[in-house]
């Protein structure tokens, strides 16, 4: 007798028997099958009755907004934006250069008022200058056209005061010192300074003035002439040969000034002269020749006589070119 007894299935039948199962079992499955159809039929009346309506939402279809494609701007278009932009730079590049001219104009005009604020600064320092009295530099300016004069046994001054158009040179001396050569008959005297003799002749005199005109071949520095009136006061260098010591220096002062004299209008000075001294130049601080020295009060001291140049001048007529 085999060990296992055969399979029985849950529905009580025997496969190998062919027949159903014990009676408790059928009972058992119909009752199973009851409690099945019960829990059916409460599962289809709940969602009828107690299942809340749903509505499903309703959607609306979104739209992409459109958007106005602006239409490509004109090749043309484009090319006048270019050239109202260069316009516009080079109009800008004027204005700057309109600007940099003006200022280059204004800077020149100040610059212009400055140098000529300057000049007349200058103008007047050399004014000031003027009459800072320089004895050294007046007689170093003068004494190359002043010259010892040798006339005959007689000695005296004279100073180079124009030249010729064909390259002489004028001096001017008094009368009195080529007086003895010029009634002889003679009209030739000699220039000396230091080892240097000129030759010169009497050209006219003046014998009521007391003035001779002298004239030489060689070229000689000139000296320039005052035009302004002398005054008291004012310093003075004479130059000449005291004794026939050339190249003699003496300092002073205008004493006086006298139109009225009888022998004509006179400076009074009282520089120290000599015999010698006649016929040297009266130089003011500007280094011009103001009067001829000509004589000195005797028995006195600090007394000398000068004609003014422009007696000279106008007596003899050669000051400047002539």
């Amino acid at each position: 007798m085999s060990p296992y007894e055969p399979f029985t299935p849950a529905d009580g039948y025997d496969q190998r028997r062919g027949d159903r199962a014990a009676p408790e079992q059928q009972w058992f499955q119909e009752q199973q099958w009851a409690q099945e159809r019960q829990w059916e039929q409460q599962q289809n009346w709940y969602p009828q009755q107690q299942q809340p309506s749903y509505q499903q939402p309703v959607y609306e279809k979104y739209q992409e907004p459109a958007y106005e494609q602006k239409p490509e701007p004109a090749r043309g278009g484009r090319s006048r934006v270019v050239i109202m932009g260069l316009v516009v730079a080079l109009l800008g590049v004027s204005a700057w250069q309109v600007f940099r001219v003006e200022g280059m104009i204004r800077s020149s005009s100040e610059l212009a008022s400055a140098v000529t604020a300057e000049q007349g600064r200058t103008q007047e320092l050399e004014k000031q200058l003027a009459t800072v009295f320089d004895p050294e530099g007046i007689s170093a300016a003068v004494l190359p056209s002043v010259f010892r004069v040798r006339a005959g046994d007689f000695t005296g001054t004279a100073f180079a005061v124009s030249a010729t158009d064909d390259g002489r040179t004028n001096l001017f001396t008094n009368y009195h010192v080529v007086e003895e050569t010029f009634e002889s008959g003679d009209k030739s005297v000699s220039l000396e300074r230091g080892n240097t003799r000129i030759d010169a002749t009497i050209v006219k005199v003046s014998a009521g003035k007391d003035l001779a005109l002298l004239r030489t071949s060689r070229d000689i520095k000139t000296l320039g002439v005052s035009t302004d009136e002398v005054k008291p006061g004012q310093q003075v260098v004479v130059v000449g040969a005291p004794l026939g010591l050339d190249d003699s220096v003496t300092t002073g002062v205008i004493s006086a000034y006298r139109p009225d004299d009888s022998d004509g209008p006179t400076i009074q000075f009282d520089a120290p002269i000599n015999p010698g001294n006649s016929g040297g130049p009266v130089v003011n601080t500007s280094k011009q020749v103001v009067g001829i020295a000509t004589a000195k009060a005797r028995d006195a001291e600090g007394i000398g006589l000068a004609i003014p140049i422009e007696t000279a001048c106008d007596t003899l007529g050669t000051c400047g070119k002539g």
